[in-house]
């Protein structure tokens, strides 16, 4: 799965991640509309270590299709509003 964080690159992210980061994902939305901006920040702050963590950067000059785009680091509250909604950054 190739993940890129706006604003910083792109991630190849092993398969076996993809269930774990999809789950983040769903738990960051249901956080956002219950209107739960520490336990948001909680499961974002999550959700970019995985791809750290696990993800190997792709070079700047290798152009690959992204499967999941997420948000700048620094998203505020107010912009999950509109992005962490229905299925999530990652549909089901």
């Amino acid at each position: 799965m190739i993940v890129r964080v706006s604003g910083e690159g792109q991630f190849r992210l092993p398969d076996e991640d993809a269930d774990r980061l999809n789950e983040l994902d769903n738990r960051a939305v249901a956080a956002v509309e219950q209107g739960d901006e520490t336990g948001f920040r909680e499961l974002w702050s999550q959700m970019l270590e995985l791809v750290a963590s696990d993800g190997n950067a792709l070079d700047d000059e290798e152009l690959v299709e992204s499967d999941v785009i997420l948000p700048p680091r620094d998203v505020t509250f107010a912009e999950a509003t509109g992005e962490f909604t229905g299925d999530g950054l990652i549909p089901d």
